[in-house]
């Protein structure tokens, strides 16, 4: 087992920590550097985590546990017009990347009041590639459950956000809900704007805990971190990419973001432990930007295989 944390320190002397890291079988998820202070997100064995702490404190960094990296969490707008996106959208974004997660924003097509909005068969897949789907809605309770017809039938573990406080029972296909956060036109800085993120952080990372205690009784054959180590250390083609985190961490997968009709076949020959990526893993083509998304094969395949 692997855990997750970011590590916050400076430039100097930053090459001490990523020995270290790699050094214990560990992987950096991604890093980032701003002016002079470093930020990582990185996995390492569970039961070498005072290790990493030892030399944190040694360097004068900050470490904390991010139960959200190693994760890819959609967060869906009805459109993406000003009448929805701004601000809460773009602010539950921003303040989720800092407690390690990996999000993608989505706007629907046709979202854009009650009698119109709509959710299409390839938005709901593209939302499904993800480990958990954020549907952040606005201000009106009756707007609130009439648009439920967004997330029934998603097969993710859904939030839903939105200003009144409404049960998740009277929202349908809802997992959980957290108010606070509807449309405002202003930055979400004050304090019950704050402690509404926090709900929301915090809902995050129950449910991903739950999920990952549930795949433990179907683990998938390899972590996710060791099928992105070995593509980024094979295939030279990611050094090319110049979006963030060309190889992303999902639970039980990857998205590697090179076209798949180019690339697919160069990422399923990659070996890990004597095996072809396409021997333990389903790898099809994203409905984002035809990325290259890698889901891999749990435990019970081996059986089911063998029958």
């Amino acid at each position: 087992m692997y855990e997750s944390l970011i590590f916050t320190g400076g430039v100097h002397k930053s090459e001490e920590i990523k020995e270290l890291i790699e050094d214990l079988g560990g992987f950096i998820l991604q890093e980032s550097i701003q002016q002079m202070e470093l930020v990582l997100n990185l996995a390492v064995p569970i039961e070498d985590v005072d290790k990493i702490e030892e030399k944190s404190h040694e360097l004068l960094a900050k470490l904390a546990v991010a139960p959200m990296a190693g994760s890819e969490i959609a967060i869906i707008s009805p459109t993406l017009a000003r009448h929805h996106l701004p601000h809460a959208a773009c602010d539950i974004s921003e303040y989720l990347r800092e407690f390690g997660a990996k999000d993608n924003m989505i706007g629907l097509a046709r979202g854009d009041g009650k009698g119109t909005s709509g959710i299409t068969e390839n938005e709901k897949s593209l939302i499904e590639e993800h480990d958990i789907a954020v549907f952040v809605l606005g201000s009106f309770e009756n707007c609130i459950k009439e648009k439920s017809f967004l997330y029934d039938d998603i097969d993710i573990p859904v939030i839903v956000t939105g200003a009144p406080d409404i049960p998740v029972e009277e929202l349908p296909g809802a997992d959980a809900y957290v108010g606070g956060l509807g449309r405002i036109p202003r930055r979400l800085r004050r304090g019950p704007d704050v402690r509404a993120l926090d709900k929301l952080v915090e809902t995050i990372e129950q449910i991903l805990g739950d999920k990952k205690r549930e795949m433990t009784l179907d683990a998938p054959l390899v972590p996710s971190i060791v099928v992105k180590n070995a593509i980024e250390n094979q295939v030279d083609e990611i050094k090319d990419v110049i979006s963030p985190t060309p190889v992303t961490s999902q639970l039980d997968g990857v998205r590697v973001k090179l076209n798949y009709d180019k690339y697919a076949d160069l990422i399923a020959n990659v070996v890990i432990d004597g095996k072809k990526l396409s021997e333990i893993a389903e790898i099809k083509k994203s409905f984002m930007y035809d990325y290259i998304l890698v889901k891999i094969n749990s435990e019970s395949s081996l059986v089911e295989n063998s029958n």
